[in-house]
């Protein structure tokens, strides 16, 4: 691990960003150039500590997943992120299997969009970016392990999970999900981690076999959706889907017509998502 190429790789990546790239306000008596640490902390889902020690070169060796966090709040490329792995001691791990690491310029749409509900997806159904009022929204779903990382599994093995969705949506998402999963499993093979998503599910859900066999493919489409919120109640939003078909990940933008009962509503839900921002909640993932 070469303690001081990191603490220095990770000091100007930091100084080369500014709160406005990140959707950030800048506040009065900034000295700090680009971010602050406990800025970057923030963004990565860690203790300021933990991310002051790392970059001071005291901290121990980050493990994989802290340092694609890190990645994602200081918005590296690809063959950034490559550098900082090796600067950590970590081999890099075949891209083609990177479908968690979030595009640059996609996290910049993301930080543009701060009270909108929006999200970003990869392949596999898994939450892999959200906006601060799509939290408020929809919880917060970056956090899980396993398969239950992805919406698919989630869905079909948890019915739970489906609360927010008034009653007309559930069936055509169950056919929309599964038609991610097969897409993905064509795309990765037999063997992959999507076939085994499919595997758990048919031993796990009556209701995703018949799904699945049906064999229909369903695509995402910009519609009308019906939901059920706890705390605002109902909301009909349209659901505007944006595909990166270079990195295979999806963007998923809500909106409510303007004036609208539903567009009051969301702005309720982006105060609700500024607040948990600014108090802190949703970023004690791992404090360390």
């Amino acid at each position: 691990m070469e303690y001081a190429e990191l603490s220095d790789f990770l000091r100007k990546r930091r100084e080369a960003l500014q709160p406005e790239d990140v959707g950030m306000p800048r506040g009065r008596r900034r000295r700090t150039p680009g971010l602050r640490r406990e800025e970057v902390a923030a963004l990565a889902s860690m203790s300021a500590d933990y991310y002051s020690r790392l970059e001071g070169g005291r901290g121990p060796q980050p493990s994989t997943e802290m340092l694609a966090a890190i990645a994602r709040a200081l918005r590296l490329t690809l063959d950034e992120r490559d550098h900082l792995f090796l600067l950590a001691g970590h081999g890099t791990p075949p891209r083609a299997s990177r479908a968690d690491h979030v595009d640059p310029g996609m996290l910049r749409i993301l930080d543009r969009l701060q009270d909108t509900p929006a999200m970003l997806l990869n392949r596999w159904a898994e939450v892999i970016a959200q906006t601060p009022t799509h939290v408020a929204f929809m919880g917060e779903l970056t956090n899980f392990d396993g398969m239950e990382r992805s919406e698919v599994y989630r869905w079909f093995a948890h019915p739970q999970s489906r609360a927010l969705y008034a009653e007309p949506e559930v069936s055509t998402h169950s056919r929309l999900l599964a038609t991610m999963i097969r897409t993905a499993m064509a795309i990765d093979g037999p063997k992959s981690y999507a076939a085994s998503i499919v595997q758990a599910l048919r031993k796990l859900s009556p209701e995703f076999v018949e799904v699945w066999n049906a064999h229909e493919v369903v695509r995402a489409h910009s519609r009308s959706k019906r939901y059920k919120h706890p705390a605002v109640g109902d909301l009909e939003l349209y659901c505007e889907v944006i595909d990166n078909r270079d990195r295979q990940q999806t963007l998923i933008v809500f909106t409510a017509e303007p004036g609208s009962e539903s567009a009051e509503k969301l702005r309720l839900l982006s105060v609700l998502g500024s607040q948990e921002m600014s108090s802190g909640q949703g970023f004690d993932r791992e404090l360390i």
